[in-house]
C-alpha cells in the first residue's frame, strides 16, 4: 500500500539522507516538496492523501480544508502544537509526530550548559588560550547535593532527573502527574510553589499550552533563591519576560535558555544585556544522532500507518 500524493511542507532535500528519500518514494506514488509560503500550497494539496509537515509549520483548519482527500499528517518534530489535531481528528485524519528523537541529545545539552556556566569554562578556555596556568577567579560550584528541581517530567524531564542523580544532586520535581515509577527511583514530587523556592537549578521540560502560558509569573520568579540558575527548554510564553529582566537585573540569578526562531526579537534584545544570562542558538535537539534518529521514526511512522497500525499518534 502507498500513498496516492504526499506533499512535504518545510521539508528540504538535505532533511533526509538520499537513503532515506529512496525509502520515502517506495511509500509514496508522488512526492511534492514546498516551503510552507508556496503560493501553489492549497492547489498542490486538493489530490493530496498526505502531508509531511517541518517543525513551526501551521497546518490549520483551512490547510486541511484545502485536502479533501487527507488521511495522514506527519509531523517531522515532536511538538505538534501548530497542527489543529482535533479538527483533523473530527476529519479522521490521523496525526504522528516523532517521539523522543532528542531526549538524549536536549538533555546532555541541559547539562553541558549548567557546567560551562558553573565552572566558567569559556572563561577558562580564554585564559588557557593565553598561556595562563593557574585560574584565578571565581571557583564555581558543583551539582552533587544541590537542590535539582526538573519541571514537566516527560520523556525528556525524565532523563534529566536521572541524569542529575548520576551527579548526587537531591533531585525533585513537578508535573501535571506524579512519576510513582521515577519516585521510586529517589526523585521527589513537590507542588509548584513548595519546589521554586528551595531548588539551586530549575529546568523546565513541559508542553507549551494555554495552561502553561506565564507559568513562571512575576510571584514565582521572585521566590527564586538567591544563586538559582534557570534553564528554559520551553517557550519563552511561559515566563513573564518583564519579572525576568527585573531579577536578572539584579545579578542573583542565571538564566539559561535557547534563541529560538519563534522568540521574539525584542525579548532577545532585553535580556541579552544581562551577564548572568546565557544565550545559544536554537541546537539543543540537534546532534549526529538525534538526527538520524528523527529520519528513521518519520519514516517508521509512515510505513507503520500504511501497514494498519499507526505508532506515535498524537490525535
Amino acid at each position: 500500500m502507498k500513498f496516492d500524493k504526499a506533499v512535504f511542507v518545510g521539508i528540504g532535500e538535505s532533511s533526509l539522507s538520499k537513503e532515506n528519500w529512496t525509502k520515502v518514494d517506495a511509500l509514496v506514488s508522488k512526492r511534492v516538496m514546498l516551503k510552507p509560503d508556496d503560493p501553489q500550497l492549497k492547489s498542490q494539496l486538493a489530490d493530496a492523501d498526505c502531508i509531511v509537515n517541518g517543525f513551526g509549520v501551521q497546518i490549520s483548519k483551512e490547510l486541511i480544508d484545502a485536502a479533501p482527500k487527507l488521511k495522514y499528517i506527519g509531523v517531522f518534530a515532536t511538538a505538534f502544537n501548530f497542527v489543529d489535531t482535533e479538527y483533523a481528528k473530527s476529519k479522521g485524519i490521523t496525526v504522528c509526530n516523532v517521539a523522543g528523537y532528542s531526549t538524549e541529545a536536549v538533555a546532555e545539552f541541559v547539562f553541558g550548559t549548567l557546567l560551562e556556566y558553573l565552572r566558567d569554562l569559556e572563561g577558562s578556555k580564554k585564559l588557557g588560550r593565553e598561556g595562563v596556568n593557574e585560574y584565578s577567579g571565581a571557583f564555581g560550584g558543583e551539582l552533587k547535593g544541590k537542590v535539582f528541581g526538573v519541571f514537566g517530567l516527560g520523556s525528556i524531564g525524565k532523563r534529566v532527573a536521572e541524569i542529575a542523580l548520576g551527579f548526587g544532586a537531591d533531585v525533585r520535581y513537578w508535573s501535571r502527574n506524579r512519576k510513582s515509577d521515577y519516585e521510586a527511583k529517589g526523585v521527589k514530587y513537590e507542588p509548584i510553589d513548595e519546589l521554586i523556592p528551595k531548588c539551586d537549578v530549575l529546568t523546565f521540560h513541559f508542553a507549551h499550552n494555554p495552561e502553561t502560558k506565564n507559568f513562571m509569573n512575576a510571584e514565582r520568579i521572585q521566590k527564586v533563591k538567591k544563586g538559582a540558575v534557570l534553564v528554559k527548554m520551553i517557550s519563552i510564553e511561559a515566563f513573564d519576560v518583564d519579572a525576568l529582566e527585573k531579577r536578572l537585573s539584579t545579578g542573583d540569578v542565571a538564566f539559561i535558555f535557547e534563541y529560538e526562531e519563534e522568540t521574539p526579537k525584542e525579548v532577545f534584545q532585553k535580556l541579552l544585556k544581562y551577564k548572568t544570562c546565557m544565550i545559544y542558538p536554537s541546537n539543543a535537539y540537534a546532534t549526529n544522532e538525534s538526527m538520524a534518529r528523527r529520519q528513521t521514526i518519520l519514516i517508521g511512522n509512515i510505513e507503520n500507518y500504511l501497514a494498519g497500525h499507526p505508532i506515535n499518534k498524537v490525535n
